[in-house]
């Protein structure tokens, strides 16, 4: 079997094929229920509902080439080359199909079997809740003879049907704007959120054409990016490998794939020298959460190596097994399966939960990774290897962990604080903060300005170790990262408890400077390799200090860009006093408390995972040992900053 998976369908696809469950309920009302949230990660959610779909036609082997443009206004355009949606009557309905797939729930052709073998869009709810959602949505159809038009508004009926024109091809586009009134956080979409989850898609099924165009005026850069992958899931671990910038371990990329009553699973992986990066799929959706697919190849992975080890005297008799985690570590593996009747936890399909494809998998890589392994002991022999090196590693850095743990009286007694830290008076973990703040004047100001109620003060000082490019041993024993374990209190690594956290809010405060912006980084990149859980749970804040002080006579505003810069000063009359912030530590006490630690007046930004694997390629490249990617990276990104003075 080639890794290019298809799934044609024999049946016709028409309007008997659409099954209508029940109708349109409520999606206004609970957003939330069908598509995660109403805030950026929900906005984004509406695009994937209906790439999705064509995705779906794809899958059926229908459709090579889809199209997503977004447009002015927060309009989003998307095109596909599939069979088009049919347009007959629905025989339930008594309306045109494509009328019922986009005004009723749970209408499409996912559920009887004849119109998809497998499905993305599982519910069939992604058409008609993406224009429930929507200020007004159009859809065309080209059937091969005549080009359909329907236009719809909050989900109602705003057209009938129509013919606006003649053709011989087929396909859909969808145009929708998203409803403000929903969205009220942001209707403006992010390029490169939407570009690495249809690069993902490309890679998942191979062969297909993806485009992504950013058509917006008014200052967005105008970019194009193509994505096509004949190589499949292959080409998708070799594109997660550079991010890592480690060496394969393996002369080329390992690849399994199976299929058990209907049940497809294809896997691809290589071990590295550098960070694990496993991604699971299901009918082409990331399973961010995992799931039984996911589960049983790590299961199986540690079970196959291990096995091997002893079986060929890598380990000995009385050795103890290799952990799972060690096995992992270096890891980059992509598993992707697809089946009729997935089941995922909701709507956003964050976990997979059928317990077959699980033991499909297991079984697959119980035996063609063992024998892998017994064909290429060349490769066997470097991967056992680095196992059990990064092994030997792993205890070092949990004993130094310990030993520094135990130094500070964490798991005994009373823990004795670090030196630079002033702690707050309150003990309620759910309402204190600490700042982590750059350098001892800023510190101080900090002290003095605070609320020393339920906020904290911790000065960092001196050059920061860039965890990106240090073993775990040299992390845990830093004199630096060190008093930030402490204070926190939640331990690191095997040992990190959440449950233990002792303060809600997390704040980085540092200058907007370029010194300022490194330590925020090297920071960022430390909580981001070895206190995830505190990012993911939205306990990570930036703080943001202003960076003018406008004045004249007794009025004054504070400036976070230049463009609020100008603002107060037209306001104030054009004869006003601007003082440029050149560091936190220039501020007095009550300025510092006005302008960025108050509740009432502050802004802050959280920190989260919306988009872990951009940020993990990131933080590789600008904090990692290679110059080159390093480089690449500003070249090809520096037209898109707007103030690089911040």
């Amino acid at each position: 079997m080639s890794n290019d998976i298809k799934t044609p369908v024999t049946d016709n696809y028409d309007e008997s094929s659409i099954q209508v469950l029940e109708g349109l309920e409520a999606v206004r009302k609970r957003p939330g229920m069908y598509i995660g949230s109403t805030g950026e990660r929900g906005l984004h959610h509406l695009v994937y509902e209906i790439v999705d779909n064509s995705i779906d036609e794809a899958l059926a082997g229908y459709c090579d080439t889809i199209t997503v443009d977004i447009l002015d206004d927060g309009i989003i355009r998307v095109t596909d080359n599939g069979r088009g949606i049919p347009v007959g009557i629905n025989p339930q309905k008594g309306i045109p199909t494509v009328t019922v797939v986009f005004t009723i729930l749970h209408a499409g052709g996912k559920f009887g079997g004849s119109g998809y073998k497998v499905s993305g869009g599982l519910h069939g709810v992604g058409a008609s809740v993406v224009n429930a959602l929507s200020t007004w949505l159009e859809v065309e159809v080209k059937d091969g003879k005549n080009i359909h038009h329907q236009r719809y508004e909050k989900g109602n009926i705003a057209t009938e049907l129509k013919i606006i024109g003649e053709t011989n091809e087929t396909g859909t586009t969808v145009t929708f704007k998203p409803d403000p009134t929903i969205f009220t956080d942001t209707t403006t979409y992010d390029y490169e959120i939407l570009e690495k989850r249809l690069r993902e898609q490309a890679f998942l099924n191979a062969g297909v054409k993806i485009v992504l165009t950013d058509k917006r005026t008014g200052g967005f850069p105008q970019r194009t990016d193509e994505f096509h992958y004949e190589g499949g899931i292959k080409s998708y671990v070799e594109f997660l490998l550079e991010g890592t910038k480690g060496e394969s371990l393996n002369k080329e990329v390992i690849y399994f794939n199976t299929e058990v009553n209907d049940q497809t699973a294809e896997i691809a992986m290589v071990w590295s020298t550098k960070d694990s990066k496993i991604m699971s799929f299901a009918n082409t959706l990331y399973t961010v959460d995992g799931g039984t697919h996911e589960q049983g190849f790590k299961q199986s992975v540690a079970n196959t190596v291990n096995k091997f080890a002893f079986d060929f005297k890598h380990l000995k008799e009385g050795n103890k097994r290799l952990k799972g985690d060690d096995i992992c570590e270096g890891l980059v593996a992509v598993v992707s399966v697809k089946l009729s009747d997935a089941q995922f936890e909701s709507q956003t399909k964050a976990k997979l939960g059928n317990t077959s494809i699980g033991k499909v998998v297991r079984e697959m890589v119980n035996e063609k990774l063992y024998r892998f392994l017994e064909e290429n002991p060349q490769e066997a022999k470097k991967i056992i290897d680095k196992i059990i090196a990064y092994s030997n590693a792993r205890e070092a850095a949990q004993a130094a962990l310990e030993a520094s743990l135990k130094k500070a009286g964490i798991g005994g007694g009373k823990t004795r604080m670090p030196e630079k830290l002033t702690d707050c008076i309150s003990t309620d973990a759910t309402k204190t903060e600490i700042y982590i703040v750059e350098g001892d004047s800023a510190g101080g100001s900090a002290v003095e300005g605070r609320n020393s109620t339920y906020q904290a003060i911790l000065p960092l000082w001196g050059k920061m170790l860039n965890v990106e490019k240090a073993r775990d041993d040299k992390v845990y024993g830093n004199d630096k990262l060190t008093p930030v374990i402490i204070a926190l209190g939640t331990g690191i690594g095997d040992n990190f408890n959440i449950e233990k956290l002792r303060y809600d809010k997390i704040v980085i405060m540092a200058d907007a400077d370029v010194d300022g912006s490194h330590i925020r980084t090297l920071l960022l990149t430390f909580f981001f390799r070895y206190m995830p859980e505190l990012i993911e749970t939205g306990h990570i804040y930036l703080a943001q200090p202003p960076l003018y002080r406008i004045s004249k006579g007794k009025q004054h505003f504070d400036a976070f860009t230049d463009e609020e810069k100008a603002m107060y000063i037209d306001q104030l009359g054009g004869q006003a006093d601007v003082q440029r912030y050149k560091g936190l530590g220039e501020m007095d006490p009550d300025q510092l408390w006005e302008t960025t630690l108050d509740p009432e007046r502050r802004t802050m930004l959280r920190v989260t995972m919306a988009d872990a694997e951009i940020a993990d390629r990131t933080f590789s490249i600008l904090m990692g040992d290679e110059v080159e990617p390093r480089r690449q990276f500003i070249e090809e990104n520096a037209q898109f900053a707007t103030d690089l003075d911040i």
